[in-house]
């Protein structure tokens, strides 16, 4: 509700119709069967635009759609490996890792420890470094490799050509 005593109008056009007495506007708006619509309440006097206001809402919805509908979110797909993984396995995993890049998604890779193996990480330190080297053509390290309670973690991001 407008409670100032005058207010800059704008009509449909975007033309300036002047400072006038809110109950002026509104009839002016009422005539030519639109909204009296307040966008800068802050400012001296307030400014009020002469719009379809449910025109205006739908354009705005939709040019909101339109900006989500362009945007990429960004996947995370994770391969966990073991330290005792086999040359195949190792193969198998860093092809799904190189085509999870490939499609656009980020990857993370986890070398899970369980029990006496935490005694000899350096195992699963030596298998992530062979990954990293690996991937140095197709990814960028987004998180560099590090020990997460039992789990050694490394996060990959598709490389930007």
């Amino acid at each position: 509700m407008i409670r100032a005593k005058e207010i800059r109008v704008i009509d449909e056009n975007g033309e300036q119709l002047g400072i006038m007495a809110p109950e002026h506007a509104l009839t002016v708006a009422r005539e030519r069967d639109l909204d009296l619509v307040e966008v800068a309440p802050g400012v001296n006097p307030p400014v009020c635009r002469i719009m379809n206001y449910g025109k205006f809402q739908y354009q705005k919805s939709k040019r909101a759609h339109d900006a989500k509908k362009h945007q990429k979110t960004a996947v995370i797909k994770e391969v966990k490996f073991r330290p005792k993984t086999e040359e195949h396995d190792y193969q198998f995993k860093k092809n799904h890792i190189i085509r999870f890049l490939t499609e656009g998604n980020k990857a993370k890779a986890t070398v899970v420890f369980r029990g006496r193996e935490m005694t000899h990480q350096e195992i699963g330190r030596r298998l992530m470094d062979r990954l990293l080297g690996e991937l140095a053509e197709s990814a960028e390290v987004e998180k560099a490799p590090r020990m997460e309670g039992y789990t050694l973690v490394a996060i990959f991001a598709p490389k930007k050509n």
